[in-house]
């Protein structure tokens, strides 16, 4: 146990009672009408807090027991708590500290608690941290470093129940459409495919192609069923030709049919367009059809008319066309390998699907979706999974959760399970080390650019914070300045 090492502020003008604000800080900005609660035994260390906070632009109350700021936060309003780790004189132990904090976290698990002590631990603070503390400071504080942490964590605050305000948004929509409409079981949460399944449901009674286009493996199929479920012609066939899975001497016999002798091995059979009559017919990889093929598909689109392979009888169908591709079709037309008019008359309507990377708010519903029953993720588990770029997309996923749930030793899935490359872009978790081991520099680097501010020299490195302070521990490397003061 050592006494942390005192801090001895940064330069600026002087506040009240010797407390001072740092260059270029900006009075309320962050904290304006934000309440804070600060309990301490400290009589000095109340009155300093509340006279910096309050300059900051923050109502701020204070109690000196642990009793008395449970009850406070019991009664709501409470936007973050800075709480002292000992509440006895000549106490060290911070067992005290430690009770409060859970206590605070059992009653309100989202209110952002920085925990503030004369005696450092630093194995304590990494396994309150753990646990789900803000951050962890040493008295005698530096008070702009103090106040950066207190708006930073205020405002992250913000940004998160904004954030949860916007996906409960999108759940109740999802609900309210589900309700009405055949969604086919679709999983999201995202606001960006809330998006794309709105218009699906616009467009599917509207009797026009659809072009739906995006990336392998984020569930153009599933968009396509729901547009014949919802269709006019959702009592009719719902057929499927995956033409990027079909040789192109073969693909015009399998969409059109062919008579007995139209090619070496041909038996009369009917085309995927007579199957599909007065129902829809779903393209997918339409990119890869021939120009012959092409020629075909854009007369029955135009006409509803087609020839079998080998005949000169003329057919009719009624049928939805709704086609997809992965294939930028404007690039194709520049190289002459797709027929202009026909990607016009495809694209009357294109849903344009977004990759996984770019909706990360679905990986985990897909996810906990694909899981087998009785099975879940570990903490860890979860955040590999948000970290990960899932270049498969949804396919990716979900062939990776039914990989882990055949291999994992339990039920609870851990990172390990999920065999994900290390790194990614830096999604939190511990996960993360495999591939970032920061020197010592890289970390005092880190620390200086934020002021010492541990959650953000951690986010900047790619590391949780739980890591950071163990390879501080490590290093002996200070939670203060690094400009060694």
């Amino acid at each position: 146990m050592a006494r942390a090492p005192r801090v001895d502020g940064l330069a600026g003008d002087r506040h009240p009672h010797g407390l001072k604000r740092a260059q270029g800080e900006v009075a309320g900005q962050g904290m304006q009408g934000r309440t804070l609660l600060v309990i301490d035994d400290n009589d000095a260390v109340r009155t300093a807090l509340d006279v910096l906070l309050t300059l900051e632009g923050a109502r701020v109350e204070c109690v000196a027991t642990a009793r008395e700021g449970l009850e406070r936060v019991a009664r709501g309003g409470i936007d973050l708590v800075i709480q002292d780790m000992n509440f006895q004189r000549e106490a060290t132990s911070g067992d005290e500290g430690i009770a409060l904090f859970r206590a605070l976290r059992a009653a309100q698990p989202e209110l952002p608690v920085v925990l503030l002590t004369a005696w450092t631990h630093l194995e304590t603070a990494v396994e309150l941290v753990k646990a789900g503390a803000a951050d962890y400071l040493a008295k005698p504080w530096d008070n702009a470093r103090l106040v950066t942490t207190v708006r930073n964590l205020l405002e992250l605050r913000a940004a998160l129940t904004a954030e949860r305000d916007r996906l409960a948004r999108v759940d109740r929509s999802h609900a309210e459409l589900a309700a009405k409409f055949d969604l086919r079981g679709i999983v999201y949460r995202s606001a960006a495919m809330h998006a794309v399944v709105q218009m699906a449901i616009q467009v599917a009674r509207a009797d026009v192609p659809v072009l739906i286009t995006g990336p392998n493996g984020v569930g153009k199929e599933v968009l396509a069923e729901i547009i014949q479920a919802n269709s006019a012609q959702r009592s009719g066939p719902f057929v499927r030709v995956n033409a990027g899975a079909l040789p192109s001497e073969l693909l015009e016999s399998e969409l059109f049919g062919a008579e007995s002798g139209a090619f070496t091995g041909a038996r009369t059979r009917e085309g995927r367009f007579e199957a599909a009559d007065g129902g829809t017919l779903f393209l997918d990889e339409i990119g890869n059809l021939s120009l012959a093929g092409q020629a075909k598909l854009l007369r029955v689109l135009q006409t509803g008319e087609f020839e079998r392979l080998g005949s000169s009888q003329t057919r009719r169908v009624r049928v939805r066309v709704v086609s997809a591709t992965n294939t930028p079709l404007a690039e194709a037309i520049r190289q002459g390998r797709f027929r202009e008019d026909l990607y016009y008359r495809l694209n009357v309507i294109e849903l344009a699907v977004p990759p996984l990377a770019e909706r990360r708010e679905d990986v985990l519903p897909l996810a906990r979706h694909f899981l087998e029953p009785g099975y879940a993720f570990g903490p860890e588990a979860e955040r590999a999974l948000l970290r990960h770029d899932w270049p498969g997309n949804v396919r990716e996923l979900r062939n990776c959760i039914r990989r882990a749930c055949l291999l994992a030793a339990s039920q609870l899935i851990e990172a390990h399970d999920l065999v994900l490359p290390s790194g990614g872009n830096g999604f939190g978790g511990d996960a993360t080390e495999l591939a970032r081991d920061p020197d010592r520099g890289e970390i005092e680097a880190a620390l200086a650019r934020h002021e010492g501010v541990v959650a953000r020299a951690a986010r900047d490195l790619g590391l949780s914070r739980q890591s950071l302070y163990r390879r501080m521990e490590k290093l002996g490397i200070d939670a203060g300045p690094t400009d060694g003061r």
